[in-house]
């Protein structure tokens, strides 16, 4: 393993923990060196990589400074990581314990905005002419539907959840699953949840969701 990949994952711990803000100037090159115990030619070498990152920027005479832009870089690589580590049982069982539990949010707080975001949605997938097409607007309908409880910590758990979705495990297995009958029977399952929401029947709205998820796990995973 390179050495460079320790000195590198201690200034993420830095950076993930706070430690080590935005605009903060890293110790030199020099002073890296003496703390970790390695040549210079490895400090430069994990630098660079994270400079790469856009984790870190480097100013000529001036020193090395954690980037304007870090965090959001670094949830963005947890996301990226997360994604390819999640199963497709894992992420059904998450499905299954979040998008009905969400479901008051949607209704208490879904615009006029977010109910056409939501047919817009069923009506792309309804008119896809791919599977692949079809899956993304399905992904979408449901961002859509954790979009309209305005709750930021929400969203991005469901940009989390779709990120797995792209991932080529649960491409692989709709494939294997979803024949043209299964697509439709999907479809009117999208139509019956949106529909509870615009009616703001949260009852309804939460047995459709988790019918349609039990019906997806059923077809995906056999269980």
């Amino acid at each position: 393993m390179s050495l460079a990949n320790p000195l590198r994952d201690a200034i993420l711990d830095k950076l993930h923990s706070g430690q080590w803000r935005a605009g903060d100037r890293l110790p030199t090159e020099r002073e890296l060196s003496e703390q970790h115990g390695v040549s210079r030619t490895t400090v430069r070498k994990a630098l660079l990589e994270l400079k790469q990152q856009g984790l870190i920027e480097q100013t000529v005479g001036s020193g090395t400074y954690v980037a304007e832009h870090a965090v959001l870089r670094l949830g963005q690589r947890v996301v990226q990581d997360s994604s390819q580590t999640t199963s497709p049982a894992e992420l059904m069982e998450a499905r299954l314990a979040l998008e009905p539990a969400i479901i008051e949010m949607a209704i208490r707080n879904a615009n006029a905005a977010d109910l056409r975001r939501m047919e817009q949605c069923c009506d792309e997938a309804e008119q896809a002419q791919t599977l692949e097409a079809f899956e993304h607007w399905d992904a979408e309908l449901h961002q859509a539907i954790a979009d309209a409880a305005h709750n930021s910590f929400v969203a991005n758990v469901f940009q989390l959840m779709k990120a797995v979705r792209a991932q080529g495990d649960w491409g692989q297995l709709k494939k294997k699953s979803v024949t043209p009958e299964r697509r439709l029977a999907y479809q009117a399952e999208h139509r019956a949840i949106v529909d509870s929401l615009r009616e703001r029947d949260a009852a309804r709205a939460r047995e459709h969701t988790l019918a349609h998820l039990l019906h997806v796990r059923q077809n995906l995973l056999g269980v």
